[in-house]
Formats: C-alpha cells, structure tokens, sequence
C-alpha cells in the first residue's frame, strides 16, 4: 500500500518537472533498474500492491507492457483476468440462483432410488412433492442411485409378494399327564405368520386331516401351495381333496424340516411359550390352551418378520394409563391403555 501511495505522489508532482529532467530521471530509474535485475534472483517475490499497480498503469496504458522488465507481460494480463474473475465472484456472491440442496434431501433421494428400483426420476420426483420438498426432477435425477444393470426387485420383496398364497402345515405331539399322546394339526399361513387353524386328536388319519384342511380353508379361502412334511398320515384322501380344493400340494424332500421352517419355528414357539410350561390334562383342556394362546399369538404378541408388529396388526395406542391383561393365568400378559 505504501509502494501504491508513494507512486501516486510521484505521478501528481511529475506534471510540474520540465521534459529534459524527466527524460534523465527516466534514464537514470531505468539504469538503476537493470543493475537491481542483474543481481536479483531468478524469480522476484512481489506483493500484492505491486501487482495492483502494474495492472492499473497497464489498464490506462497499454503500451507500457513493452517496456515490462520485472515481469513478462502475459504474467501482467494473467493477473489482471485472475483479478477479473475475484472481483465478479466477490459482487455475485449471496445473490440469487439456483438453491442449494440440503444433504438429507440427497440421502432421501439415494434412499428412496435404492428401495425402489422400478421408480424413476418422475415417481420419485411426485412422492417428493407430496412429502413437502420443492425440489426440479432434474435435481432428483442428478442424485439418484446409478446402475448398470436394468431395475430389478430383490429376492426379499418377491418372496414376500408370493407369501400371502402360501399354507403351511404340522403337526405337534403334546403328551398328556397319563403319558398318553396327543396330536394338534396346525395351520399357518406364511404371508403374516397368522396361526389360522388347529385342532386336536388322538389317531390323526387322512380323512380327519382332510376334513380339517376344509374347515380351515372354507369356501375361496384356498391358498394357491400348500408346503408339509413327508408324513404317510397324509394319504391319498388328504391329497385327493386337497387337488379338488384347487390348491397345489407341496411335500417338502424326505428329513428336511428346514423346508417348512416357518411352522417348525411356530410349533418350536408354542412348545418354548406354553405348553413346556404346564401340564396337560386331555383333548379338551389342549383345546382350550391352544384357543387362548392362539388368540394371543395373533392379536397380541409382535414378531420380527412383520417389524415387531402382531399378525392381525396392532394400533398404537399413544394415550391412557396402561393396564396389563394376563393370557394363559398369567403365563403371558397383554398389555393396553385405557
């Protein structure tokens, strides 16, 4: 700034000095001027000031770049756009343009492009809008998830579209007090894990299997696939009216339980939670416990598979004092707001 100051005076005295002593100052500068370059370094350090200056002197004179020697002059001209290009940027900042988008919206729209590889830029443009965002669809494409195969579902949302077709049967041995066995038929069905029918007996034939498969599936009630074990108790009755039901029978391989893992993990669920737990007496009193905890498995207790939600969907109650309801005297509890 000093150096800035200093050639300015010299420039408002300079108008009042006579030609011939300002050609001899010239010369004199200038032959000062080549003894300091003779014994420079290679590359001179200036400051900003100095280079303000040589811009400014260059601007209202341009044929002072011929005579440049501290410099080249393309350094001049590249300082000067350099200084262009600061100065605009400095004058149109905070100004109107395009908004900036806030990173959690990005997130929602990687989110959204992932959990749904069918939508494109458009659907999840409109479920945007509809969520409260002002944001242009070309914003939505620019951050959406980028593929190189064509959209596919994963294996976890086809299966579970199919589910909902889907029985599944077993049976669980419970003894009773006097030694004796007992047999309860369950159903399940796969797509909310919904225990939809049980029965008890002492000597499960096909026939008495065959009529419990019609009561639990009366009328259209039918699932598409029926999957149960290998068992000879299912016959040719049980086949035959399970083909005339229009459902399609499917007997998992010979030892292989793992194949009709949902109703091995209900009847391990059933032992585990009630019936390790007491003592049973005969076909009727089975019948009543498998009653109540059947209501209770459907209505009340939540599982992983539906999001800690129970098969027949809870609503969340938010106000009231919470009051406990016990199941099974008191082997289990279910709890609400009143």
């Amino acid at each position: 700034m000093f150096a800035i100051l200093r050639a300015l005076g010299i420039f408002v005295g300079d108008p009042f000095k006579s030609r011939s002593r300002l050609e001899v100052e010239n010369l004199f500068l200038r032959h000062q001027l080549n003894i300091a370059l003779r014994r420079s370094p290679p590359r001179l350090r200036l400051q900003g000031s100095d280079r303000a200056l040589l811009i400014w002197m260059t601007q209202f004179w341009p044929g002072l770049l011929g005579l440049a020697q501290v410099v080249q002059p393309e350094t001049i001209l590249r300082w000067h756009r350099a200084g262009f290009k600061v100065f605009w940027r400095w004058k149109s900042r905070n100004r109107a343009g395009r908004p900036k988008i806030d990173c959690g919206l990005r997130d929602l729209i990687q989110r959204m492009s992932k959990e749904n590889p069918l939508w494109g830029a458009s659907r999840i443009h409109g479920e945007l809008l509809m969520l409260g965002f002002e944001v242009a669809q070309s914003t939505v494409s620019k951050y959406m998830v980028r593929r190189r195969n064509p959209p596919s579902q994963t294996w976890k949302s086809f299966l579970r579209n199919h589910a909902e077709a889907i029985a599944a049967i077993d049976v669980c041995v419970v003894p009773t007090v006097s030694f004796d066995l007992l047999f309860a038929f369950l159903v399940l069905g796969h797509g909310r894990r919904q225990l939809l029918w049980f029965e008890v007996t002492r000597h499960p034939t096909a026939e008495w299997l065959a009529r419990q498969i019609t009561e639990a599936f009366p009328w259209a009630s039918a699932p598409t696939y029926l999957v149960r074990d290998n068992d000879r108790a299912y016959g040719h009755v049980f086949t035959s009216r399970v083909r005339a039901m229009g459902i399609r029978d499917r007997p998992i391989s010979p030892g292989s339980p793992w194949q009709n893992g949902i109703a091995e993990r209900l009847i391990g669920t059933l032992r585990r939670e009630c019936l390790d737990q007491m003592i049973i007496f005969g076909e009727a009193h089975l019948r009543r416990i498998l009653f109540a905890y059947a209501g209770y498995y459907n209505h009340t207790r939540t599982h992983l598979a539906l999001q800690k939600d129970a098969p027949l969907r809870r609503t969340v109650q938010r106000s009231g004092s919470v009051v406990a309801i016990p199941v099974l005297a008191g082997l289990h509890h279910r709890y609400v707001r009143i």
